[in-house]
């Protein structure tokens, strides 16, 4: 009988710690989600990517990139293009996109990942983020944050010339193109009346003849783009740079 009993103690304990167990299962779970849920609803501020910067601060020590490079910065679209340098060659290049960050964080870092190296150019693809969250950004918004990031620039690279690569529509925020090419019209317009600020659309390497998205350019998120989008913008984005930078000094901003 003391056996018995011994045994129904021990189950008593194993659904007591099975319990314990649950109620902390549950407690992280909604806790990830309580995170998940303030991060998408409340887009993330500049400082949330300083590990990225402090980063790319600690290789650039350890090997400083020569200057006059053309230099891509951004969000993920172009952190995520690991074939860039081989895609852009014979131009030199520096990629420092990072994180799943809006434009504005940019002009944000710029003091430290756009000044210090003293681009040839500047090739910029932001805006994309913006409109993802329950609490998006409008097209003025990001047209301002476009404005501020070109002031920004022109204070410390007055002649640099400034590429924007338009904000690319996709299957997971296609409910937010018609925003999103709002504000690639409104930048385009700008750039079209500002000195060494230009506007490279890439809205045809995503959408077919009749406005309907491309399904060969995605990879399984529907957002980012695979070898093949990748392909696409080389071919769109190279001829514009190779043309216009002709002058560029290709020994030297590739190092020795």
């Amino acid at each position: 009988m003391t056996k018995v009993f011994s045994f129904i103690g021990g189950l008593g304990w194993l659904q007591k710690t099975g319990l314990a167990i649950f109620v902390l299962i549950i407690v992280v779970v909604a806790g990830g989600v309580s995170f998940g849920f303030y991060f998408v609803k409340n887009q993330p501020k500049a400082e949330f990517w300083e590990a990225e910067i402090v980063k790319f601060e600690a290789e650039d020590e350890e090997n400083p990139p020569a200057p006059g490079q053309v230099l891509f910065i951004g969000s993920s679209s172009f952190r995520f293009w690991g074939s860039l340098a081989e895609d852009m060659a014979p131009l030199p290049v520096l990629n420092r996109g990072f994180g799943g960050s809006n434009l504005s964080h940019a002009t944000y870092y710029a003091d430290r990942i756009i000044f210090p190296y003293r681009p040839a150019a500047i090739v910029l693809y932001a805006g994309d983020n913006d409109f993802s969250g329950f609490e998006p950004s409008v097209a003025n918004d990001v047209f301002e944050d476009f404005k501020e990031f070109v002031s920004v620039v022109r204070t410390g690279l007055a002649d640099t010339p400034i590429y924007y690569v338009s904000i690319k529509p996709s299957k997971l925020r296609w409910k937010s193109w018609p925003g999103m090419r709002e504000a690639n019209d409104l930048i385009s317009a700008y750039s079209n009346t500002y000195e060494n600020v230009h506007f490279i659309d890439i809205s045809d390497t995503i959408l077919d003849k009749d406005g309907a998205l491309k399904d060969d350019v995605f990879i399984f998120d529907g957002l980012h783009l695979n070898e093949t989008g990748y392909a696409r913008w080389t071919d769109k984005i190279k001829p514009v740079l190779m043309h216009d930078l002709k002058e560029i000094d290709l020994d030297a901003a590739n190092g020795p």
